[in-house]
């Protein structure tokens, strides 16, 4: 049976905001280019602002309803579903990662209703974003949540190769809701998410999801038992 769905609300424009200036530039280079020399001059030039256009672009996304679902706070691919220690809110979890390429949408929304418990930022390296040394290694931006009913969820955004700027709009006492657009990471990168033990996993490695649509786990009741541990599988090519 489908999940009924909320439209969310957007109040953002549907080309991201933080591509005005690039798209700008793309547009007027292939235009200026295309008076001087003509269309096939300017054809390469027109390729890459339809490829700037297309990174940039913000779709309005259905929110799933049901209760307690967790949320992708992005397009990709999953590359982590691994039981692992949250340095962030210092606790073990259940840890989901999705690995953008540059064909993606890059703006990235709030896993879960909460509050912003804490906020930090972590100068890094630029390791391939899909590396699992990525996450310790490389430039990123950590948020932890606490959800109305007192679970903890830490979502962190963590720049790759390309992409050199992180992107947070929201910051500690911030009361958010699932599915609200709160950063965006520039030209390929990734997403972890930590969540509770008991958490159950709905996506496995190599699945692509989609922000705001795609459910990654549904949150355990909290007065539910715990389920069974979630087995460690980490991307083979992380040990590098």
């Amino acid at each position: 049976m489908s999940t009924p769905t909320n439209s969310s609300n957007y109040p953002h424009p549907i080309l991201a905001k933080e591509g005005w200036p690039f798209i700008g530039i793309a547009v007027f280079l292939a235009l200026f280019i295309h008076f001087l020399g003509g269309f096939g001059w300017a054809l390469p030039f027109y390729i890459i602002a339809i490829f700037v256009v297309q990174f940039f672009r913000d779709p309005v996304r259905d929110i799933p309803s049901a209760p307690n679902a967790v949320l992708s706070p992005a397009d990709g691919r999953v590359i982590v579903v691994a039981k692992v220690y949250d340095d962030y809110a210092e606790r073990e979890a259940l840890k989901i990662s999705v690995f953008m390429n540059v064909f993606n949408v890059h703006s990235n929304r709030l896993p879960v209703d909460g509050t912003v418990v804490k906020a930090q930022y972590f100068p890094g390296k630029f390791f391939n974003a899909d590396l699992a040394k990525a996450s310790e290694q490389n430039e990123r931006n950590a948020l932890v949540l606490t959800t109305p009913d007192g679970q903890t969820v830490t979502s962190v955004q963590v720049a790759g190769l390309i992409a050199r700027r992180i992107l947070c709009y929201v910051g500690v006492g911030h009361v958010g809701k699932r599915g609200e657009r709160y950063g965006f990471i520039r030209f390929g990168s990734r997403v972890d998410v930590y969540l509770p033990l008991d958490a159950m996993p709905k996506v496995a490695i190599g699945d692509k999801v989609s922000a705001s649509s795609t459910v990654l786990a549904v949150l355990a009741s909290t007065n539910a038992q715990a389920l069974p541990e979630v087995e460690t599988e980490i991307n083979q090519t992380a040990s590098n």
